[in-house]
């Protein structure tokens, strides 16, 4: 892996790279190198360290150089890394939202629901061991919170709808949004010439539809000239972007609402938001299902659960 690291510049002092996780071009991590300091986005899990550290190395850096360390919220596959992350970059902060700090400070919670949804086996697989941080290392950004890098202004944003301790990181310089899971999954292998097709992540367990489409909109209020997902790397947000995620939005939701309390609801649900994604593929000219399928799979069975977990939870 140390050998094979792919680095790629998006704009101007912002790499991305493929934090390992599950896939190839799964999860991405961004790198933000302002003059000598360097500014981590998402943290993937453990195993990520070592292809920071070698895409650090690409540019003369070390992981000594990092100021902050900074997931827009605390889902393993974004925040699992973080404790390893911060252990080896002693010179750094972890930035994170307030409704997140607490976990990542005291992680028990969070390894003990990850643990119960993959067993032991599998979540050390995944992630390993997931270490505290220190309290004293935390910042913690809340909305319109400003952070000078370096004399580089970047905006954290709160950003409920995906989860309630999710923020977005406004790059003034590049006019970027870093935007975590609220602008949705985007794979650059299931492009169509110039256009992207994107869907929703409503992963358990804060799925809010209301709240994630005004998060969207006020994403949209910066007018980004990118917006880097986490799912996977960066796109453009033309309105026929926004308007796709926010109908599908909408879709997934009707479907939970109308679905969720039947005993076979997560077939059914899985099902139909598959075949719709599919069909919207096609829209755009990708018309090789069985790859499609095969890359979204895990995507539409963890979107699933969520929208089951969120109309139980609404209905007590």
């Amino acid at each position: 892996m140390m050998n094979t690291v792919e680095v790629i510049n998006i704009a101007e002092g912002i790499d991305v790279v493929d934090s390992g996780y599950y896939s190839q071009d799964f999860a991405a991590i961004y790198l933000l190198r302002q003059n000598s300091k360097v500014a981590i986005i998402e943290t993937g899990t453990n195993y990520s360290v070592p292809v920071v550290e070698n895409a650090l190395m690409k540019s003369g850096l070390t992981l000594l150089d990092v100021s902050y360390v900074v997931p827009t919220h605390v889902h393993l596959d974004h925040a699992g890394g973080a404790g390893e992350l911060m252990r080896q970059c002693v010179n750094a902060r972890l930035v994170v939202h307030p409704r997140g700090a607490r976990h990542l400070i005291d992680p028990s919670k969070l390894v003990a629901g990850a643990t119960a949804v993959y067993g032991e086996e599998k979540f050390k697989e995944y992630y390993g061991e997931i270490i505290p941080i220190d309290a004293n290392r935390v910042t913690e950004a809340d909305d319109n919170f400003i952070l000078d890098f370096d004399g580089r202004e970047l905006r954290f944003i709160d950003t409920p709808g995906h989860a309630k301790h999710h923020f977005c990181i406004w790059d003034k310089t590049t006019k970027t949004m870093f935007t975590g899971d609220t602008f949705g999954i985007s794979y650059r292998d299931l492009d169509h010439q110039d256009d992207v097709y994107i869907l929703p992540s409503t992963s358990p367990v804060q799925f809010d539809p209301e709240a994630l489409a005004k998060s969207i909109n006020r994403i949209m209020d910066f007018k980004p000239e990118r917006v880097c997902l986490t799912h996977f790397s960066a796109i453009k947000p033309t309105k026929k972007v926004v308007n796709k995620l926010i109908e599908s939005i909408h879709f997934v939701s009707d479907l939970a609402i109308k679905h969720a309390d039947k005993n076979d609801a997560e077939s059914i649900i899985y099902n139909n938001m598959m075949d719709y994604f599919l069909k919207g593929l096609n829209e755009i000219g990708f018309h090789n299902n069985d790859v499609a399928r095969d890359r979204l799979s895990l995507d539409v069975q963890i979107n699933t659960q969520g929208l089951i977990y969120w109309q139980k939870n609404r209905q007590g």
